[in-house]
């Protein structure tokens, strides 16, 4: 049980966001408790060992880190080491009976030539150049906003100073700007996959929620610039945890939160109601409650309707991940496989391809051809495999794929289990159209004899981490901005209100949440202080 019963601050949920906010607020002396549902902390950012008598930790849910501040980790004297990757990303296609792709890295050089290569000139490269250089001027003036008191449009939009780039990003739909600026069918699938991760839109949706996304995964870093986190999405949340405790949070796990009451404690506190692994029920008071769920499970636990997850809160998203004893060869023999797994390698992600997939969704009969992504976390850092494993030439795999919303999984005549393993035997038939060999005959085995492939859709997400329809953003995401000022206090200067004065939301649905970012945690806990 929790050693008082009453703090400053309690912190619903041990995911980064939660951990960050606890060890921003201890430092500045408060007493605080966060309160885990799970046996350990950490939400979707954690490594775990998914395959028996098999010794590699796989970053099992969330994979890569972009938007986690350098000054986040400064001030809570994180001890990471961020992996770059030399590749941003590999595409293969058949094109006139020839297999080829595009190569995006390892020099400006090799990358105009692979363009060259596919396209026939350097038309699409020099777009791209100038596409990413708006990009890059994009990033560096938003991303530092992302932990400032939330601005007004106008107030971004004068920081921006780019009317073209406030225009293709935050007016039009991305799919208008693409096919502006790039005529290869590939080249604007590349481009138009940012706007797509664990978002279900189509490139011309009128809603511009494939923009945000975009925007989220363009500014990282105030680069775009995607990292491995050396030793897996675990040391990431490990080295939150151990900062939050030496800072004096007090970190209970095994304890559900079950009720909220905004003021129904002690001299008109709130009172925070939980059932521990031993099913004891218990309540504590606290000055303000920070909320590291969704929107959605705080609703529920405020004992307001909630309704089913559907439309944009629910997820898109299907994710395998495997351990392979070596990386297939690919039918472009022009490109080495650790080169073009090293970044993210594309299937099935033509522009026209996602259009279609997009549709097939929505009509219900998912995609026949499923996009995904693809990339190899132990090529950047063969930390996550045992020595013996790294020394046999083994590799991990992680499958992201798109369009697969939650709805395809919960109904239409067919059980769950029967839709996932049509999606993902349908996604691996995409991904052996580009192989030398089949991606099973380089699955390892686990310790019982059986393949080293895990899968994951999103009411798998659902169940095991409470995301909304297995949403990783926890609904839709939001522009950086609010759209006049009016601000009242804190919690609306920093984009974490509820409605509620002592309850904050520190995740991924508060403004500027989504991503392994620690940005809504730390926003919560700049309000939570009356910064």
């Amino acid at each position: 049980m929790p050693a008082h019963s009453s703090y400053d601050a309690v912190i619903v949920g041990g995911g980064h966001n939660g951990l960050v906010a606890a060890a921003y607020l201890a430092r500045a002396g408060r007493r605080v408790l966060l309160l885990e549902r799970l046996a350990h902390t950490g939400g979707a950012a954690v490594s775990a060992t998914a395959f028996p008598g098999v010794a590699a930790r796989l970053s099992r849910y969330a994979y890569l880190v972009s938007l986690l501040p350098d000054h986040i980790v400064r001030d809570l004297g994180l001890r990471l080491t961020p992996a770059k990757r030399e590749f941003s990303s590999y595409t293969p296609v058949v094109r006139q009976g020839r297999a080829t792709g595009l190569l995006v890295g390892g020099g400006t050089g090799r990358t105009r030539e692979s363009f060259a290569r596919l396209t026939g000139s350097d038309r699409e490269f020099e777009a791209w150049q100038d596409f990413y250089a708006m990009t890059r001027r994009l990033a560096a003036r938003v991303f530092p906003s992302l932990t400032e008191p939330l601005p007004t449009r106008a107030e971004l939009r004068e920081r921006v100073g780019d009317e073209a780039a406030w225009e293709a990003v935050f007016e039009r739909p991305l799919g208008e700007t693409i096919e502006e600026r790039f005529a290869d069918d590939l080249v604007r699938g590349v481009v138009l996959t940012d706007g797509l991760i664990g978002t279900f839109a189509s490139a011309h949706d009128p809603s511009l929620r494939q923009n945000r996304c975009f925007l989220y995964h363009v500014i990282g870093g105030s680069t775009g610039d995607w990292d491995v986190p050396v030793g897996g999405m675990g040391a990431v949340t490990d080295a939150l945890a151990a900062s939050a405790r030496r800072a004096g949070a007090e970190l209970v796990t095994g304890h559900e939160v079950t009720g909220l009451s905004p003021d129904g404690g002690p001299g008109g506190r709130a009172e925070v109601r939980f059932t521990d692994e031993e099913g004891r029920d218990g309540a504590v008071g606290a000055e303000r409650v920070l909320v590291n769920a969704s929107p959605h499970v705080l609703a529920r636990l405020l004992g307001e309707d909630a309704g089913e997850p559907s439309g944009p809160v629910e997820g898109a998203q299907l994710k395998v991940n495997m351990l392979l004893r070596r990386l297939p060869r690919l039918r472009d023999a022009s490109v080495d496989p650790r080169d073009a797994f090293a970044g993210t390698f594309h299937v099935a992600e033509g522009y026209a391809q996602l259009e279609t997939a997009y549709r097939e969704a929505v009509a219900g009969t998912g995609p026949a051809a499923p996009p995904s992504e693809l990339y190899c976390h132990s090529l950047s850092d063969p930390s996550i495999l045992s020595p013996e494993l790294a020394g046999a030439g083994y590799q991990t795999l992680t499958l992201f794929g798109l369009h697969t919303p939650a709805r395809l999984f919960a109904g239409g005549g067919q059980s769950e289990a029967e839709v996932r393993d049509r999606l993902l035997a349908a996604a691996l038939a995409q991904l052996d159209e580009q192989l030398a060999e089949p991606i099973a005959d380089c699955l390892a085995v686990d310790g019982e004899g059986r393949p080293c492939l895990e899968v994951k859709t999103p009411l798998d997400l659902e169940r095991d981490l409470w995301l909304p329809g297995g949403n990783i953003f926890h609904g839709d995401l939001d522009f950086p901005f609010r759209e006049e000022d009016g601000a009242r206090g804190p919690a609306d200067r920093w984009g974490v209100g509820t409605g509620h004065e002592r309850v904050l939301m520190c995740g991924s649905g508060a403004a500027r949440g989504g991503g392994v970012s620690g940005i809504p945690g730390h926003n919560a806990a700049m309000a939570a202080l009356g910064r």
